[in-house]
């Protein structure tokens, strides 16, 4: 891994509508892993009150994505997989701390952990990108 270029990250989230949408903002970018957070409000909520399952994965997926696309070669999801393992609740903040498992010519793999503010893990994700040379 060649790591993380901040300014590449921050044009790539800047040039993304559904994450502004959502609220999500980038955190930090180190040579080892990428922080973008979100304030879980009540349009993120769904019918039992509790954070919305989408939300959580849009957040880990965002992540996820500007990982994979921080080298510049054009990276396409092809699998992710996300364990809910807490809920978040409008007022809660969560954070989604993604690292590069893999990165080979066409194939790479991240994993992110999505963290409440309280500390609690709210979701692990893992995602498989297709790397294009063109």
């Amino acid at each position: 891994m060649s790591g993380f270029d901040p300014d590449r990250v921050a044009g790539l989230l800047a040039a993304d509508a559904f994450a502004r949408g959502l609220g999500i903002e980038l955190v930090g970018v180190t040579p080892d892993e990428i922080v973008v957070a979100l304030d879980v409000s009540d349009s993120h909520a769904n019918f039992l009150g509790v954070g919305h399952g989408g939300m959580v994965f849009s957040l880990a997926d965002c992540a996820f994505s500007l990982a994979s696309n921080s080298a510049g070669a054009e990276a396409v999801a092809i699998d992710a997989h996300l364990v809910l393992t807490a809920a978040a609740r409008p007022g809660d903040r969560l954070e989604a701390r993604v690292r590069e498992v893999s990165r080979g010519r066409t194939l790479g793999t991240y994993r992110a952990e999505v963290t409440r503010s309280d500390g609690r893990i709210a979701a692990l994700f893992t995602g498989t990108v297709h790397i294009s040379r063109g």
